[in-house]
């Protein structure tokens, strides 16, 4: 099974804390999950959780950036 990609900036990304980033950035990659748990050295019952809270700071992450296409056309 894998887990369905999140396509953010590269940047919001790469702001995010370094665990959750590589979890982003695998998942984004279209890692399978258990190669995912090898790569972060964690058990799959812990995948699901660190990927939840990686989502929930990198929107945190995001909403906090300036929107740089306002007043643009």
């Amino acid at each position: 099974m894998t887990t369905p990609p999140l396509h953010p900036p590269r940047a919001s990304v790469a702001a995010a804390p370094q665990p959750y980033s590589l979890a982003l950035r695998l998942r984004n990659a279209g890692v399978p999950d258990d190669q995912m748990c090898n790569y972060l050295d964690i058990e799959a019952e812990a995948l699901a959780p660190i990927l939840e809270l990686a989502g929930a700071k990198l929107a945190s992450i995001t909403d906090s950036e300036p929107n740089t296409s306002e007043g643009q056309s």
